[in-house]
């Protein structure tokens, strides 16, 4: 045979294959489809009948649901008029409640007021029970004192001899004088005499003034001498008033204002000055012994 009708019987034979395969396929999925169907009309036969179960199912479970609700609804109108009923209650007694609390207020601030006056007139009798008690114990150091003099005067007058001082102070009329040195201010000199059982001189006569001299720091020496509590008026460290002075010329001048506490000048004279100066010297006193 030749070539070219061998390949036509071959491509024949081949579509006769073909065909043959097709039609089977077709049938195959021919009974498939059937298949399918006959399950897919099964499976919805099913439903039908599940879903017919289940709408009465939810009828009788609806109604049963009806008539619960009907009953909670008739619950909650209940319910809610007695909570109108509370809300009504509750709303008298808030208002009664804040008128309350309005009186509170006026009665706290009533109180508060009282308080402040209560705490201020506590204030006033501290600070005045404060400036009794500076006054009582003051006036006690003054008849101390004078009890002392008293005291050495009767002494001296028994014979007895009343005029011992400590080391390195100096006698003079029944008191003893301490020439300290060494740069202080007012307040610390008035300091270094209370620790020697001393105060800063208070000075009373020509006589004890003249008798200082002698010994007062070339420099300038603090006495006790001062105006700190009310301007122009000067008090001892004893308390006892400003019955002898010896100014300098034109003292006290209170210059530049603040010139608050006394020095006695080298040449004797006194002199109102700042109290936070430095002055190498400072004069103490205290009563002699017998």
């Amino acid at each position: 045979m030749e070539e070219g009708s061998y390949a036509e019987v071959y491509e024949f034979h081949r579509r006769q294959r073909l065909c043959c395969k097709l039609r089977m396929q077709i049938a195959l999925l021919g009974l498939v489809t059937t298949a399918l169907w006959a399950g897919l009309l099964t499976l919805l036969l099913l439903w039908h009948w599940d879903t017919v179960q289940n709408l009465k199912h939810l009828e009788e479970t609806a109604a049963w649901n009806v008539s619960q609700v009907s009953k909670a609804l008739k619950n909650h109108k209940g319910d809610q008029m007695a909570q109108k009923s509370q809300a009504a209650q509750m709303s008298q007694n808030m208002e009664k409640i804040q008128a309350e609390q309005k009186r509170m207020k006026a009665h706290d601030s009533e109180l508060s007021q009282n308080l402040d006056g209560l705490l201020e007139d506590l204030s006033n009798l501290k600070s005045q029970g404060l400036n009794e008690r500076r006054m009582a114990l003051n006036s006690l150091e003054r008849l101390q004192e004078e009890v002392a003099k008293l005291w050495i005067e009767l002494r001296v007058s028994n014979g007895s001899t009343c005029n011992m001082c400590p080391e390195k102070w100096v006698n003079f009329q029944h008191k003893c004088y301490y020439f300290g040195e060494g740069a202080k201010r007012w307040i610390q000199a008035r300091e270094a005499c209370s620790k020697l059982q001393g105060r800063l001189v208070s000075i009373h006569s020509q006589e004890e003034q003249d008798f200082l001299a002698k010994y007062i720091n070339r420099k300038g020496s603090w006495i006790g001498l001062r105006d700190l509590d009310i301007e122009g008026q000067f008090v001892w460290m004893d308390q006892k008033p400003l019955t002898y002075s010896n100014w300098r010329p034109g003292e006290p001048n209170n210059g530049d204002q603040g010139e608050d506490c006394v020095m006695m000048l080298g040449f004797g004279q006194w002199n109102d000055a700042f109290c936070n100066n430095y002055l190498d010297g400072w004069v103490c006193d205290r009563l002699a012994t017998c």
